[in-house]
């Protein structure tokens, strides 16, 4: 049996019944009653500076032990420069920010104690929007930006820049001067979407032997490690982090913001502290995905081919640079991917605004730049008169292209994915019948997405009763990476059954380095570095068996169960056998493995201000939507739904089936309902699920879903993660659907009723950005 076929199986969780039954403890269900709650004192302005701040009575009410200002944690943190305090120090920059924090008995006496703190703010006209951050004599959101750590270099940063990346690949103005080109330009725009997954964020910490312990609902343990060591100015060995398991996370539990609060209370109090955000809290200073506003320009022959692109992407990033900065980096693979083109230049600016943080959310600005790219497609279509799949299937991707920072793409990927597009909607026919009269649309998207690689650890104890144990830093998010597919691989490589591997909850202290769970990089990633402690393992145990059988360990081989003499089925022993030998003879059978980025290469020059210059692993989609549009209402029907989606190898189809229902929901989510509007004074206005509008389970269409594999991947066994990507080209396919319904371009998500019903009485301006300048040497730092 090869190991591929020895691992690949459609096993169910092994945490459904527990999480169907309610018998799952996550975070807030490990507080005890002797544990202190924490409450967060939080801005009611979206801009201004401390004049005073008393929390002197405060200290002096029922109940409470503690009271944290900024001066209590003054370090700095972010994500390639130190920009983020902990709590205000002196200058508040969104509607919510945390400014003190009190820790007491109840909850309810540290809510009392709130209303004596002493908070005097001098108000400053908040910087609400890009435009505004961007004119040139606006008012510095960060007024000490020059002074703050550059934790990563490469990024140019100027004024209410945060991070500026770009690309330049060719002689794109030569591309856009030649006289056999059309010029075709688009601008769109895009809304903050709010993760909401069931359980907020929640911390407990305490403070044992000197160090600090925190529980946390995180997606990266290591980060809230190193975070909580630098604001609390800490080794951050002396910072140990374990994860419970986790209520869904989709990119907002990245964030490390109040973790450190709980130690640091911790430290003053010697008790440990419990602080949970409310529902509103969560939702009203939550990392949204952030809006974004794109312009694309290309240049295209007669015969359909793409000469030139030029782009300019900002990205909101809010109050704080944190994952935006980082995010500037996709844009390069994301808007400009899918394609091949000529020659390429593009600019992604994360901007300063007074407003909440915005965060990593499932594909990133992917979602928004496959939206915008697929949408400027089909006006290049439209404009020049070209069939829409045949324009996407003659300048896709293929063997041997190149993307926009240079780098070589190994084999046709796209181009036969469409192929197996038109394969599933023949098998799955369509369903125009059932606009019953309304406006019809159907449209086909494609995207390209990548997984996210960088360093993981794990270690593989074989036990006595042939039972394996794997310990790593990974979290089970909801998305069962950890209790399906890493279980298959360990069990595939040691000759066991899936419900013989105990995967342990991640501890920080226990095992290595990872950088956390997110971006489809967990079965990749983890299952590389499991794979690599497999092989470790394995040969330790048939070393053991060969001593013990008097034959070659390359004779040998483990299976359900056994250690077996190759070709003699029934042969040998089982593996418990060879265990307790090993470990009365040479020790206990053990293994760790490492993996990390390959470092694929990009063309010299092409990449600046990127945290990933190429993609080691990219992953590529294609969606179809059907829509039907009531052109009285301007309500949107789903009618069908089909993806096509680059798998590398399925090793859970059922699981992968299940991502891809749930990322297609959670997509017409953001192409449809969701929409995030900031008050004139600075909050976000839906801020509770009344308010906010999630998909209903009316809203949810089946999925029909054909899973290609073969591409190249890294991953074990050829795998590639299957959960950061089927949300990727959702809104993009709707878009072009509607548009296709309604006859009228579509460049803002979401395509809710109103907005709908504008478009259609041609009553919805098209966006314009006069702080994008025309010329591209204007929009870039230099």
């Amino acid at each position: 049996m090869s190991e591929l076929s020895a691992t690949v199986m459609n096993l169910p969780r092994r945490d459904a019944q527990d999480k169907l039954r309610g018998r799952t403890k996550y975070t807030n269900d490990r507080v005890r009653p002797d544990m202190l709650h924490a409450v967060l004192l939080r801005s009611t302005v979206a801009a201004g500076r401390i004049r005073k701040l008393d929390v002197s009575a405060a200290l002096r009410c029922p109940g409470v032990r503690a009271v944290a200002t900024g001066a209590d944690a003054p370090g700095l943190y972010g994500i390639g420069i130190a920009d983020h305090p902990l709590l205000a120090i002196d200058t508040i920059r969104y509607h919510g920010e945390p400014i003190a924090v009190i820790a007491a008995e109840t909850e309810k006496q540290a809510r009392a104690a709130l209303a004596v703190v002493v908070l005097e703010v001098e108000p400053l006209a908040p910087v609400s929007t890009m435009a505004e951050a961007l004119q040139p004599a606006a008012r510095l959101v960060h007024e000490g930006w020059r002074g703050y750590e550059v934790i990563t270099e490469g990024g140019a940063r100027a004024g209410n820049i945060a991070w500026e990346a770009k690309s330049s690949r060719g002689d794109v103005d030569a591309a856009f001067s030649r006289p056999d080109i059309r010029i075709v330009e688009s601008s769109f725009t895009v809304g903050r979407q709010n993760h909401v997954p069931f359980e907020p964020r929640v911390a407990i910490g305490s403070w044992e032997d000197g160090r600090a312990h925190i529980q946390t609902s995180t997606q990266v343990p290591w980060t809230v490690r190193n975070v909580t060591g630098r604001v609390m100015q800490l080794p951050p060995g002396r910072v140990r982090v374990t994860v419970p398991p986790v209520g869904g996370g989709f990119g907002l539990k990245f964030d490390a913001s109040i973790e450190p609060i709980t130690a640091l209370l911790a430290r003053m109090t010697g008790r440990t502290v419990v602080l949970e955000n409310t529902r509103q809290e969560e939702m009203a200073t939550c990392l949204c995905r952030e809006n974004a506003e794109i312009r694309i320009r290309s240049a295209v022959t007669a015969e359909g081919y793409i000469a030139g692109r030029e782009a300019v992407v900002l990205m909101d990033c809010g109050a704080y640079g944190g994952e935006q900065v980082f995010l500037t980096t996709m844009t390069a693979h994301t808007l400009g991917g899918n394609y091949r083109v000529g020659a390429t230049r593009l600019v992604s600016r994360a901007v300063y605004t007074n407003t909440p943080p915005n965060g990593a959310f499932r594909a990133c600005n992917g979602v928004y730049n496959t939206f915008a790219l697929e949408r400027h497609t089909d006006e290049i279509c439209d404009a020049l008169g070209f069939d829409p799949m045949e324009f996407r299937k003659k300048n896709v991707l293929g063997d041997g292209d190149l993307g926009a920072t240079g780098q070589v793409f190994e084999a046709d990927v796209l181009g036969p994915m469409l192929d197996r597009m038109e394969t599933l909607r023949a098998s799955t026919g369509t369903s125009e019948a059932e606009a019953d009269g309304r406006l019809y649309g159907i449209a086909t998207t494609v995207g390209t997405w990548f997984v996210f690689v960088g360093p993981s650890a794990a270690t593989v104890n074989l036990n006595a009763d042939g039972s394996a144990t794997l310990v790593t830093s990974g979290v089970e998010i909801g998305s069962g990476t950890m209790v399906q597919s890493l279980p298959q691989i360990v069990a595939g490589q040691l000759g066991l059954a899936p419900d013989q591997v105990i995967v342990r909850e991640a501890d920080t202290d226990a095992a290595g380095l990872d950088v956390g769970v997110g971006g489809g990089r967990t079965t990749v990633s983890i299952g590389a570095a499991s794979v690599a402690a497999c092989a470790e393992v394995r040969e330790k145990l048939l070393r053991t068996a060969g001593e013990m059988l008097q034959t070659r360990p390359e004779d040998l081989v483990v299976r359900d169960g056994r250690v077996e003499i190759t070709g003699r089925p029934g042969s040998g022993m089982s593996i418990p056998a060879v265990v307790a030998h090993a470990q009365a003879t040479t020790g206990p059978v053990t293994g760790s493995g490492a993996f990390t980025a390959r470092n694929t290469p990009a063309m010299s020059g092409c990449a600046m201000g990127h945290f990933i210059d190429a993609l080691d692993i990219p992953v590529f989609v294609v969606h179809e939507a059907e829509v039907a549009v009531d052109p009285d209402t301007g309500h949107v029907e789903v009618l069908a739904y089909r993806v096509v989606q680059d798998v590398g190898r399925a090793l859970n189809p059922r699981a992968v089936m299940g991502q891809i229902q749930g990322g297609v929901v959670q997509g017409l989510g953001y192409a449809l309902h969701e929409e995030v509007t900031i008050t004139a004074d600075g909050r976000i206005a839906q801020d509770d699920f009344e308010t906010y509008r999630l998909p209903l389970a009316q809203d949810v269409v089946p999925v029909a879903a054909d899973l290609y594999e073969g591409a190249p991947s890294i991953g074990p066994l050829g795998t590639k993660g299957a959960g950061e990507v089927p949300i990727l080209a959702v809104g993009a396919a709707i878009g072009c659907a509607v548009a296709r319904a309604i006859g009228k371009p579509v460049r803002q998500l979401p395509l809710t009723p109103p907005r709908v019903l504008r478009l259609l009485h041609e009553r919805e301006p098209p966006p314009e950005f006069p702080h994008i300048a025309p010329g591209w040497a204007s929009n870039t730092l230099g």
